[in-house]
């Protein structure tokens, strides 16, 4: 039996510490940009019910004969001691009309509170063509101990919607709100 001794270059530990380093920032990068990024891209493909924010409608614009039920739901975080709910369950309008509706907002703490609401459109392929004009969601909301609010919604469901032929069987969209405590700052 002959002895042989193999020599192993011992692996450089300062290079491989700067490359996991570089991984792990590069790693915390991706999360720190994921929702931005993730939330610009909603914005711009109306992926996953994200709706669009519009203008006031000008006098030229176009309604069709489509009708179109909007339900609306309320849900609230369970950190934010707030009642929430729509002031009515649904409207039917005309695809290019616009529509007001309300949600009623009753903070029922002994103390101010700051929420803020999401949002979303189902079926989530037809929040491309719904477009808010005013909402109370754009903003943080801010109630007093006990104080009731009333807060209006104007939209209105794009005309442009006729021109995708996958959208042909949507007669009805939900539109929920989901309102979350803001922490105190």
């Amino acid at each position: 039996m002959s002895n042989v001794t193999l020599q192993n270059n011992p692996p450089n530990n300062t290079k491989m510490l700067v490359f996991l380093l570089g991984i792990l920032v590069f790693m915390c990068l991706l999360v720190w940009a994921s929702v931005p990024l993730y939330q610009l891209f909603c914005q711009v493909t109306g992926y996953g019910g994200t709706t669009q924010q519009s203008e006031a409608l000008s006098g030229d614009h176009v309604i069709l004969d489509r009708d179109v039920t909007v339900r609306f739901n309320a849900d609230v975080n369970p950190a934010l001691p707030w009642y929430f709910k729509p002031v009515q369950k649904n409207v039917t309008l005309k695809v290019g009309e616009e529509a007001l509706v309300f949600y009623k907002a009753v903070n029922q703490s002994d103390k101010p509170v700051t929420g803020t609401a999401t949002f979303n459109v189902t079926p989530h392929k037809a929040g491309l063509y719904f477009s808010k004009i005013e909402c109370f969601c754009f903003t943080e909301q801010t109630l007093q101990p006990g104080e009731e609010i009333i807060m209006p919604v104007t939209f209105y469901v794009d005309p442009l919607i006729e021109e995708e032929k996958n959208l042909d069987e949507v007669k009805e969209i939900t539109l929920s709100y989901t309102f979350y405590k803001i922490d105190d700052k």
